[in-house]
């Protein structure tokens, strides 16, 4: 039996706005100049979807000397003036969103503050106007399943009734423990990951409008 969600919960880097690639570079970047040298497509893969706390923790292990103490707040600062040039809306995101019929918002592990800039900066935020939420909000990070459940709530509705669109293994590790359906927006290289965390994948937002009316 095939039914259509009665709501919609939005990632937001890679899910709404190409900007995880762009972050997980300036952060190698700025963090090569302490021995961190990790190639950009693991870096992706592996750090998607997490906190930053815990990703810059992790590549701390791998660096020869200790990260500046505001190595968090220096990234911040060096990001945001990146994305105001770079940030570009997912393909075809903006069809899909003229065309949904019911409630959706958007749950990222991001600070308020960088969903909005980076929604802002590609003409989506008035979409999702009231419909943010953070992990830093419930102090919850993916991949436990906190920040998916709090949206749902918000929103009034029960994680079975929800559908998550989600492109990162932590993302759907999340929505999985969660009790929610997931959907994997999925780069080639990690399609058969997203798989394996438990997503129904799909490779262009142009294929999403179908699967939400048949999952």
């Amino acid at each position: 039996m095939t039914r259509t969600p009665e709501c919609i919960i939005f990632d937001c880097d890679g899910v709404l706005v190409d900007s995880e690639t762009i972050g997980i570079r300036v952060l190698l970047d700025m963090t090569s100049h302490y021995g961190v040298n990790m190639p950009l497509a693991e870096a992706v893969e592996e750090f998607g979807g997490r906190r930053l706390r815990e990703v810059i923790d992790v590549l701390q292990t791998r660096a020869h000397e200790p990260f500046p103490s505001d190595l968090e707040a220096l990234y911040r600062t060096r990001s945001y003036e990146v994305f105001q040039t770079e940030v570009v809306p997912v393909p075809g995101i903006k069809d899909v969103l003229d065309t949904l019929t019911v409630p959706f918002c958007v749950a990222s592990s991001g600070p308020v503050e960088k969903i909005k800039l980076n929604l802002s900066n590609t003409g989506l935020l008035p979409y999702f106007t009231g419909r943010i939420f953070s992990a830093y909000d419930i102090n919850r990070w993916k991949p436990d399943p906190g920040i998916f459940l709090h949206a749902a709530a918000r929103m009034g509705f029960e994680p079975h009734q929800c559908v998550v669109i989600e492109d990162s293994l932590a993302g759907v590790a999340a929505g999985i423990a969660g009790g929610f359906h997931v959907l994997g927006y999925v780069r080639p290289h990690n399609a058969r990951a997203l798989e394996r965390e438990g997503a129904t994948v799909f490779y262009s937002m142009s294929d999403l409008p179908l699967l939400l009316r048949d999952f």
